[in-house]
């Protein structure tokens, strides 16, 4: 099986459109395929062989989700695909959980590296390698300082224990952290990418994620609850081209905030699950910062003894709107008639102008981003309180 076959038979079902661009990615794909197959493992005289990735860029729903869906399916080697922002989130919660540990723990953890003592990089990237010798990475984007400063020693330490790194990007290589504070260390980072990688511009002419948001409405109101599942189910397989739903954890400052269910970027979570729990701006944020587009099931009607859900709610429309992030929604009502009345109603009317203009083709066209103050998670206050009685 290969890359290019397997997008052979989408094209042929009609799910997908011939697309040359996307035709050569793949093929660049079942180069990387055809590598790791061959690679010989470690000998008594002998490092295993080292692969060369493929860093494939481009702009927005031009498809590298989905060729990377058919890729990690073929992996002959164990493979692990996962968001960069959850990926890091994860390596900052393991170098913590390093450094909190005796002496006496590190000795007896498994991931000991000699020599290393209290710095976690060495011992975290060799957890990780033991997990997977092919990373896959989703929108791999680079905006934070505390990413940016652990990157190139991390990297070197999974490109030495044989890691392969295949990764989706919208930006070249070369604009990563661009205009980032301290951005002359990051550079070395930069050129060892594309040292272990093969880079790859994926032009195709077609926005094909604006033409499937485009192709129905993303506000959807109903009071039968059986339809309002019936269409976010659809817009789900619409937007994910089919792919196979997963489910992941994002990591939020050492909090662990659970997705059920998302795709290549697509991520879906029902009101209560956002709304009526105690998350905050920080746990949005996050959410934003790591996926284009969020499904939202059976938004209710707001009423005064609602009040903290509304406040939640402000707060993640917000953190979306911030980002960029697409929204499609089922409700109760259309915007302006979700929260008539209650502390804050009146201010729910900016959270109603900002839904109707995320339903415009021009904010549907726009490029995700990492929001503004995204920066913040690493710096706010580690009191802070999420959006409930005092929001």
């Amino acid at each position: 099986m290969s890359v290019e076959r397997e997008y052979d038979k989408r094209v042929e079902a009609g799910k997908l459109n011939e697309d040359s661009a996307q035709r050569e990615a793949a093929r660049k794909l079942d180069s990387v395929l055809e590598r790791l197959a061959e690679a010989k493992p470690a000998g008594l005289f002998r490092k295993e062989t080292k692969v060369k990735g493929l860093y494939l860029w481009g702009g927005v729903g031009r498809g590298k989700s989905m060729l990377m869906d058919l890729f990690h399916d073929l992996s002959p080697v164990k493979a692990k695909r996962v968001h960069f922002h959850e990926f890091m989130g994860r390596v900052h919660d393991e170098m913590n959980a390093w450094r909190e540990m005796s002496e006496a723990e590190r000795k007896r953890a498994d991931h000991r590296v000699k020599g290393a003592g209290s710095d976690p990089i060495p011992p975290v990237a060799k957890l990780i390698a033991s997990e997977a010798k092919l990373l896959c990475f989703d929108e791999f984007q680079v905006t934070q300082i505390a990413d940016a400063m652990i990157l190139g020693r991390l990297f070197e330490n999974l490109f030495e224990d044989r890691v392969t790194v295949v990764a989706t990007s919208n930006r070249h290589p070369d604009d990563l952290y661009k205009d980032g504070l301290n951005r002359q260390l990051f550079l070395p980072f930069i050129e060892r990418i594309k040292d272990e990688c093969d880079i790859f511009e994926l032009v195709a002419e077609r926005d094909y994620r604006l033409e499937r948001l485009t192709a129905a409405p993303v506000w959807h109101v109903s009071d039968d609850p059986d339809e309002r599942e019936t269409l976010l189910d659809e817009a789900f397989e619409r937007l994910t081209l089919g792919a196979r739903a997963n489910s992941c954890v994002l990591h939020v400052k050492g909090r662990q905030l659970q997705v059920s269910r998302e795709a290549g970027g697509v991520a879906r979570f029902s009101f209560p699950e956002l709304c009526a729990r105690p998350l905050g701006a920080r746990d949005y944020l996050v959410i934003a910062s790591t996926f284009h587009t969020v499904l939202l099931d059976d938004i209710p009607l707001l009423s005064k003894e609602k009040r903290n859900e509304a406040a939640r709610f402000v707060a993640l429309i917000d953190a979306l709107y911030e980002a960029r992030v697409k929204l499609v929604a089922t409700a109760e009502a259309e915007p302006e008639d979700l929260y008539p009345a209650g502390d804050g109603s009146f201010e729910f009317q900016r959270t109603a102008s900002r839904l109707f203009e995320m339903r415009s083709r021009d904010y549907l066209a726009l490029e995700h981003r990492t929001p503004p103050r995204a920066e913040d998670l690493e710096t706010a206050k580690q009191g802070e309180k999420p959006a409930d009685e005092t929001a």
